[in-house]
Formats: C-alpha cells, sequence, structure tokens
C-alpha cells in the first residue's frame, strides 16, 4: 500500500508565500514524474507544475517566475515554493506522484488536496 499526504496549504494575503509538500510512504520502488495541479471552483484541475527523477521541470505559464517545484528522492518528497501569490492562485491543490510498487506497473497516486486561499 502506498500513502501519500499534502501539507501546507492555508490563508495567505495577495503577494505572501507558501510552501506545499507532499510525501509518499508505504511499499515503493521508485518515484518517477511528481506534480502540483490544481482545482479553482467550476474549473477543471490542471497541472501547475512538474519535475522528472531526472530533475526536468515544467510549469503552467501563470506561475512561472513566482512557484518552484523540487524534490527530496531520499524522502519520496515533493515540494511547492509559492512566492508573490495572487488571489487568482485561490484553488485546492493536489499531488500526483507516478510510483512503482514492488509488485505490479508504475501506477499514479494522488493526494486527497490542499487549500491554498490568497485573500486580503
Amino acid at each position: 500500500q502506498v500513502q501519500v499526504l499534502e501539507s501546507g496549504g492555508g490563508l495567505v494575503q495577495p503577494g505572501g508565500s507558501l510552501r506545499l509538500s507532499c510525501a509518499a510512504s508505504g511499499s515503493i520502488v521508485s518515484v518517477y514524474t511528481m506534480g502540483w495541479y490544481r482545482q479553482a471552483p467550476g474549473n477543471q484541475r490542471e497541472l501547475v507544475a512538474s519535475i522528472t527523477d531526472g530533475g526536468t521541470t515544467n510549469y503552467v505559464d501563470s506561475v512561472k517566475g513566482r512557484f518552484t517545484i523540487s524534490r527530496d528522492n531520499a524522502k519520496n518528497t515533493v515540494y511547492l515554493q509559492m512566492n508573490s501569490l495572487k488571489p487568482d492562485d485561490t484553488a485546492v491543490y493536489y499531488c500526483r506522484l507516478d510510483i512503482q510498487p514492488p509488485i505490479g506497473m508504475v501506477r499514479s497516486y494522488w493526494g486527497l488536496g490542499t487549500q491554498v486561499t490568497v485573500s486580503s
């Protein structure tokens, strides 16, 4: 079994910063691509940022220069540092990890989500 746990959401004023964390634990051989997604009310879930096991990163245009994704392979953890936050960044943020279990094929595991609210 694999467990995925997110943390770090909350309420912040415009221009502020938050750091999200997502840690996987359990029966894990390898973790490949790690990503952060978000979903605002009435909108579809969108990819915010991703990082491969080789360290290649990808960002949606709206967060480039403000958000930074990173990973700690020893801890099976991915982070999202969010700076210069805007009200439009308000959403539930989900992490997704592509994990190789001891038996079977690579599959994606999702966290339950953490709320980020940017408001004065």
